[in-house]
């Protein structure tokens, strides 16, 4: 993945930094003017044009796995930092949405019917996509990773960590792009898709290792954003127009969203070829395919997570280890929280069973140090409780009902040793409390039929995973927990 650059160089017309491969300033409009040697460069960063506007709204398609990993892609509102400067605005280079109506001659549309309009949007929709994509990854490469490494901002093997297999991807969406381009007629319109798909779709295989690095690549990430160097220049990038306020991460995760926006866009094409169409086999294997293919992904996926979170649990006596943890394939959901103390927690639940952590550094990464006792899911037993029915410290009652900190509470009580236990959870509002329910009630729904019918151990992760999947926008990242006794 290395690349011998030449000299950096200054575009007068920009004033940024440039190499090829690197410069931002191919995103934009050509300079005639001429360029002139710097002697001295310390920071790439520190010479991207600044740019200031309103984010972009983004809605990301993503696998169907951990509730709070759907979340992190945002990108984070955090402090100003004590190396940060002020920054002048400046414009926002944005994409250009494209129809097959607008960019093919529309005398053509005058001889295909309003569906076949539509089945052409689809097919010419599904190609953009993969230039958008190509592009995208393109450019995480070179304004990106290829800059850190030659400036030294991160070393070669955690820029490998952070940007997993993104290489082998860009070839891969090209030669997509490419059979879809030579599937197109002069005058725009495409009459078969469906066999380049079924040809095509098992090279999606390959996803799998770049799905699977995420977690890990997202906490190294989140990590290094510590370094000064690290967070300037990527707020630097972020900045600049040719990001359009997507920061790093999201970029990353575009592969997982196209991924799981396959099925959508065969399922359009589908939708509006005619059932005498000769491509409609075609379709139909393709749509069984991809299916297949996400949900293979999405299921190693899943348990690469579970793994890394499990291999990052620190016990403070052998009591607390628990089999459960260690059988545990799926992560259900999990979120940082706080106790009634302001103590901050991290709460995970497995498929089995329910732990809660204190989130600690050790040796500059970041563990899980087990709290409480791992609770079995099958002994849970959870109750809604009404705003203002809790009061901080432990009792129950209603004398705090207007006030923001009692609203949102649940409480889960569970028996050991014989004596029954109880702990209040509050959630960030009264949409994540029912997330969190509907995670718990369907937990113990799978692992309930799975007792009742042996047949269906084997598909244990399997109903674990659609638990998850029903809460396709659920963020637990900001939920807080008070656990009480009583």
């Amino acid at each position: 993945n290395l690349q011998i650059l030449r000299p950096f160089y200054s575009h007068t017309s920009c004033r940024c930094v440039c190499s090829p491969g690197v410069c931002v300033c191919d995103l934009q409009e050509p300079s005639s003017k001429r360029v002139k040697p710097l002697s001295r460069v310390t920071s790439l960063a520190s010479l991207i044009p600044p740019v200031k506007a309103a984010p972009l709204k983004r809605i990301g398609q993503t696998l169907q796995r951990s509730i709070s990993f759907r979340s992190d892609c945002r990108p984070e509102n955090t402090a100003p930092r004590p190396w940060g400067r002020q920054i002048a605005p400046s414009i926002t280079k944005r994409r250009d949405s494209k129809l097959w109506s607008e960019t093919f001659d529309l005398g053509l549309g005058h001889m295909l019917s309003s569906e076949e309009i539509k089945r052409q949007e689809a097919i010419f929709e599904l190609s953009q996509g993969e230039q958008d994509l190509i592009e995208d990854l393109t450019l995480a490469k070179k304004a990106y990773r290829d800059p850190m490494l030659k400036l030294s901002i991160m070393s070669e093997h955690e820029l490998n960590q952070i940007f997993g297999t993104l290489d082998s991807l860009i070839p891969l969406h090209e030669d997509l792009l490419s059979r879809l381009r030579e599937a197109r007629k002069q005058d725009g319109s495409t009459d078969h898709v469906g066999h380049i798909l079924v040809d095509w779709l098992p090279c999606l295989e390959t996803y799998n290792g770049y799905c699977s690095n995420q977690v890990a690549a997202k906490a190294l990430l989140d990590h290094k954003k510590q370094d000064h160097r690290v967070h300037d220049f990527l707020q630097r990038c972020l900045e600049s127009p040719f990001s359009r306020k997507l920061d790093l991460w999201s970029f990353l995760d575009i592969p997982r969203s196209r991924l799981v926006k396959y099925p959508l866009l065969l399922r359009e094409i589908l939708k509006h070829t005619p059932n005498e169409h000769p491509d409609r086999q075609h379709l139909h294997q393709a749509m069984n395919m991809i299916q297949s293919i996400v949900a293979d992904i999405n299921t190693q996926t899943g348990e690469s997570e579970c793994r890394y979170y499990k291999e990052r649990l620190l016990y403070l006596e052998s009591g607390q280890r628990d089999l459960l943890i260690d059988s545990s394939r799926i992560l259900s959901c999990h979120g940082e929280l706080k106790n009634n103390r302001g103590v901050k927690l991290h709460v995970f639940l497995f498929q089995d069973v329910l732990v809660v952590t204190r989130a600690i550094t050790q040796n500059e990464q970041l563990c899980y140090q087990l709290h409480q006792q791992p609770i079995p899911v099958r002994d849970l037993e959870w109750e809604d409780l009404q705003d203002g029915e809790i009061r901080l410290g432990g009792s129950i009652r209603g004398a705090f009902s207007n006030s923001e900190r009692t609203k949102n509470f649940f409480r889960v009580a569970f028996r050991s040793g014989g004596q029954l236990q109880m702990h209040c959870f509050q959630a960030r509002d009264a949409f994540n409390k029912q997330q969190w329910l509907n995670c718990i009630r369907q937990a113990k729904e799978a692992l309930g039929s799975t007792e009742s019918d042996p047949q269906t151990a084997a598909r244990c992760s399997d109903c674990s995973a659609d638990a998850s999947a029903e809460c396709p926008q659920m963020d637990l990242t900001d939920l807080t927990l008070t656990p009480v006794k009583t």
